[in-house]
């Protein structure tokens, strides 16, 4: 059941707005846990305890990244840099292999999205 917001009273407008923007950003943060959940649980295979999995994805979202669009090829390619150890960069590298096998485009684009690890000094 939809409501024009702007039929409201003033006061009720703005709790309305609140409470939609709230469920949206639940959402959001719903999605969000869903999806690092299934990247841990794929660090989990490689004999990671699940609160050393999240650790490791929490250092991958601190990492910087190149994005090198590319649309002649039709490849958005994401390019992590390097963790601090060798492990977590091969770990890390076969998440993103799984990550692409996905072959998602980013949004709006016909952009494949692929992730690596590397930088540009050291591909």
């Amino acid at each position: 059941h939809h409501i024009d917001v702007s039929e409201l009273p003033p006061e009720q407008q703005f709790q309305k707005l609140a409470t939609a923007s709230k469920h949206l950003i639940d959402t959001i943060k719903m999605i969000a846990y869903r999806a690092e959940t299934a990247m841990a649980d794929i660090l989990r295979s490689h004999q990671f305890r699940p609160d050393e999995a999240r650790q490791l994805l929490a250092s991958v979202y601190r990492t910087e990244a190149d994005l090198l669009p590319d649309p002649e090829a039709g490849i958005l390619t994401v390019r992590l840099h390097h963790l601090p150890t060798v492990r977590a960069d091969t770990i890390i590298q076969e998440l993103c292999e799984e990550l692409n096998a996905t072959e998602t485009l980013f949004p709006r684009t016909n952009l494949r999205m692929c992730f690596k690890v590397g930088s540009s000094q050291n591909p």
